[in-house]
């Protein structure tokens, strides 16, 4: 079975980030959403609203548990590769700008950890402009962020979390 860990801070989780889940899914038996929970850094939604958030999000776009896993992490992406099970590391690439920070990473992940690779896939021209740094200012300000997020992250930026960023 090859199982592939998909690693982010998804604060929020977008539309785009949905995008490439589903379409890894068609290449791996097992996709695991890897949630940083990054100690040292102060997202917006806490590492467990993040996971909630991305279970409703999988369950509303038909994928379901038995082929995603979410989980939290900390550290090295390959280490939490290793403690999973995973042969790869899914990365989404938006833009060209994208490409060189993640080639980066890829080479220092492969050379860490010579039996995970990476693979890329392409968000999809709709998702293309859209960032969780981007929803969260726009909601910030409170414009409509609905059409690049989930329901569940946009109901979660409703609960309060957009007056936080201001």
């Amino acid at each position: 079975m090859t199982s592939a860990v998909y690693p982010g801070s998804f604060d929020p989780i977008t539309n785009g980030h949905l995008d490439v889940i589903g379409r890894a899914t068609a290449v791996f038996d097992r996709v695991i959403v890897g949630v940083l929970a990054n100690p040292r850094k102060q997202p917006l939604l806490s590492a467990e609203e993040r996971v909630a958030i991305i279970r409703d999000a999988l369950d509303a776009a038909g994928l379901g548990e038995d082929r995603v896993g979410v989980d939290t992490f900390d550290g090295l992406t390959v280490d939490f590769c290793r403690r999973s099970g995973a042969g790869f590391i899914v990365r989404g690439l938006r833009a060209i700008s994208d490409f060189e920070t993640e080639m980066q990473l890829a080479h220092n992940n492969r050379r860490l950890a010579p039996g995970v690779d990476t693979v890329f896939f392409m968000t999809a021209v709709e998702h293309g402009y859209v960032s969780s740094s981007l929803v969260k200012e726009i909601a910030a300000f409170g414009g409509d962020v609905s059409a690049m997020i989930p329901a569940a992250a946009v109901a979660a930026l409703g609960r309060g979390a957009a007056a936080a960023v201001r």
